[in-house]
């Protein structure tokens, strides 16, 4: 199965304003990295790929396998689409009396239906799903007893929980440490790559360090999208730091990977940047 997803021309106003402006893109299996400056239509973009945002103008088609035509996520029914793609929000809303256990087997309401009972392969997929994102020890534990980033861990067992081949997440790292950060990009890398079961991985990030780590960047801004390509495009790179209007400055680490930092230190007289903070990059994985 070859999961896909497809934007043509996609147009969102909301109010008066153009939030999108006639997006078009492509993304097969791989981890593909969403940024942008604040305000930029990230999360409307997502919401639009996802189905969920009603569109002005234009469509979003998903499919997995050749041969199977893809489909129109605006014209099909929830269930169905909930079958092709699992979406995580930026602010995951679940009551915080449910466990762990049971906000991650949500994820399985899509295959199963609202009155189905699970089975083997069920409870497989759910634990599966909280090994990868580490929060098994703690599976009967009450959401409002955990943190902001152990539920975070939780809402994302319950989209990997789905086994859906299409991934769209709304800033996956927001209230992860350092530590948690890097293994949430280690595991995009590995759903995205998993020689059974490759799955196309779209997230959003604000983390400009682990952004530069996947297979493709999509730059946005303003509703448009301004480049897209691999993260050592020099083309791509500077897109990047034009859109963030110069504050920051990529270059290569010892292994040749990219990395970003901060343009703090004032330009000198006789025309040089002096040397920018240190650039910040993530471990190897």
């Amino acid at each position: 199965m070859i999961p896909s997803l497809k934007a043509e021309g996609v147009r969102v106003r909301l109010g008066r304003q153009d939030v999108l402006q006639g997006v078009s893109l492509e993304i097969g299996p791989g981890w593909t990295a969403l940024v942008g400056p604040n305000g930029a239509g990230k999360s409307t973009l997502l919401r639009a790929l996802a189905g969920l945002q009603p569109l002005s103008r234009g469509r979003v088609l998903a499919g997995s396998g050749a041969a199977v035509t893809p489909a129109d996520l605006h014209r099909i029914a929830p269930g169905e689409r909930a079958r092709m793609l699992a979406w995580l929000a930026q602010q995951g809303e679940v009551t915080g009396e449910l466990t762990v256990r049971e906000t991650v087997e949500l994820g399985r309401v899509a295959r199963l239906g609202l009155l189905g009972t699970p089975g083997p392969e069920d409870r497989a997929a759910v634990d599966r799903a909280m090994a990868l994102t580490e929060c098994r020890p703690w599976e009967h534990r009450r959401l409002h007893e955990l943190s902001g980033g152990e539920r975070q861990r939780v809402l994302l067992a319950r989209v990997l929980a789905t086994e859906a081949p299409l991934l769209l997440l709304d800033e996956p790292t927001t209230h992860l440490d350092a530590p948690h950060q890097v293994a949430l990009a280690r595991l995009f890398r590995q759903l995205a790559h998993d020689p059974e079961a490759p799955r196309a991985v779209l997230s959003v990030l604000h983390d400009l360090p682990i952004a530069l780590r996947a297979d493709r960047l999509l730059i946005l801004d303003g509703g448009v999208l301004r480049a897209e390509g691999a993260p050592t495009d020099a083309a791509v790179q500077a897109a990047l730091v034009r859109v963030f209007g110069g504050a920051i400055r990529i270059d290569s680490d010892a292994h040749g990977r990219p990395r970003v930092g901060l343009a703090i230190d004032p330009v000198r007289a006789h025309g040089h940047e002096a040397d920018a903070s240190p650039a910040a990059s993530l471990p190897g994985g």
